[in-house]
């Protein structure tokens, strides 16, 4: 059953959302503390890094996303869908109307109805927080936009020692508007997990070189290779924003966190253990102190899954293009697996869409755990109703 309940914003206002029964408010904000040192040091503040709160209850069962996620068997099989509050929902579309995109995510009422959507209509086993992967460059003050039907644009790209020096710090107390809207959320979704998440050091930097999407990334491969000193600079910083983001979702409440990758595909398996794999593990290593399960995605990475299941996360996200039968062998025991219908089969008539489902969950079961999702992300196209009742179909299977 869906409950409508009243919540108190940061404002002082109160909105309607409807949620899951609510999970008892935590005594006050979590305050922060360090993290401990690993490998090279991160550019970050330590002593104002976030610590994770004590929000387990003994006495509830453990969510099923959860469980799969620490490798465990739960009762069902656990499904959500990344990009699953976006522009498929037409209630994202009429909320949303008239609001830019990193407005949005920087609303700690909006971020929370609009992450609350796809897990009010569709019955999923997760809620991930709304936002972008650019948002922390943007609280960092770097001038970035998102332009419709292109992606995030910067008007100066980053491309010189100069450009890298004058990168500012993230300053925690920049985020408060993330840590208001993870509380809110958590406060809302009772038993029902929130995904926190952030863009990894490499898809970060290929955004601030390239100043916005490139099918070849010619320019970041041109510093990677030609600047190793400099690309470790950058690198080094983007992977302090991204400890700092991760950090101060788990602070504030959730309970899960995935570090996107993007654009990690377009590398050769030995550029990305050279130029990419030792940030990607720093970010991961920072987090070693939290008691939540960790989640890595990439598009396009199925050569370089043995790679990015060194980089510490427990939960390896598998694309669309590799069957989970053999990704599985890539990656190596141990490693439970997330993934991977192809988003575009929920276009087919349902006969097929029941097909693949069926196929993903078999191939999925003979992992250390298996998390139900696309091999990307939902796309604006699909019809709600389909992804509904692929929730259904997920559920009614028997668990692994």
């Amino acid at each position: 059953m869906v409950l409508t309940s009243r919540l108190t914003t940061s404002e002082g206002r109160s909105v309607s959302t409807k949620g899951k029964p609510r999970r008892a408010e935590s005594a006050g904000p979590e305050q922060p503390g360090s993290a401990p040192a690993a490998g090279q040091a991160l550019n970050r503040q330590s002593a104002k890094i976030p610590t994770m709160p004590d929000i387990e209850n003994p006495s509830q069962p453990e969510p099923p996303l959860l469980s799969a996620a620490r490798g465990r068997r739960p009762e069902r099989l656990p499904v959500w869908f990344m990009r699953q509050a976006g522009r498929s929902l037409p209630e994202y579309r009429a909320r949303r109307e008239g609001t830019a995109m990193l407005q949005a995510c920087q609303d700690p009422d909006l971020v929370t109805e609009l992450t609350l959507q796809p897990v009010n209509r569709h019955g999923v086993d997760a809620a991930i927080l709304f936002s972008d992967i650019v948002v922390p460059l943007v609280v960092a003050g770097i001038d970035v936009d998102i332009v419709a039907g292109v992606g995030p644009v910067l008007s100066n790209p980053v491309r010189s020692r100069e450009d890298v020096a004058a990168l500012p710090e993230l300053d925690p107390a920049g985020l408060q508007f993330l840590d208001t809207a993870v509380r809110q959320l958590v406060a809302e979704l009772g038993t029902t997990p929130l995904i926190g998440f952030a863009g990894a050091p490499f898809t970060l930097a290929a955004y601030l070189i390239e100043g916005g999407p490139s099918k070849d990334h010619a320019l970041t491969k041109a510093l990677m290779y030609g600047r190793p000193d400099l690309w470790d600079e950058l690198l080094s910083k983007l992977a302090g924003y991204a400890s700092l983001f991760l950090r101060t979702q788990a602070a504030a409440g959730a309970s899960v966190l995935q570090l996107f990758d993007s654009w990690a595909g377009a590398l050769p398996a030995t550029a990305y253990e050279r130029y990419v794999l030792p940030y990607s593990k720093r970010v991961f290593a920072s987090l070693d102190d939290l008691d939540v399960p960790r989640i890595h995605f990439g598009v396009g990475t199925g050569e370089l899954l043995g790679l990015m299941a060194q980089a510490g996360a427990e939960v390896i996200g598998i694309d669309w293009r590799v069957p989970l039968s053999q990704a599985q062998s890539r990656i190596g025991p141990g490693h439970p697996v997330q993934g991977n219908l192809d988003p575009a089969i929920l276009f087919a008539d349902w006969p097929v869409i029941e097909a693949a489902v069926r196929e993903v969950v078999e191939q999925g079961s003979t992992a250390a755990g298996h998390i139900f999702n696309l091999g990307h992300g939902v796309l604006p196209q699909t019809d709600p109703e389909v992804l509904t009742r692929v929730v259904e179909l997920v559920h009614s299977l028997p668990a692994p």
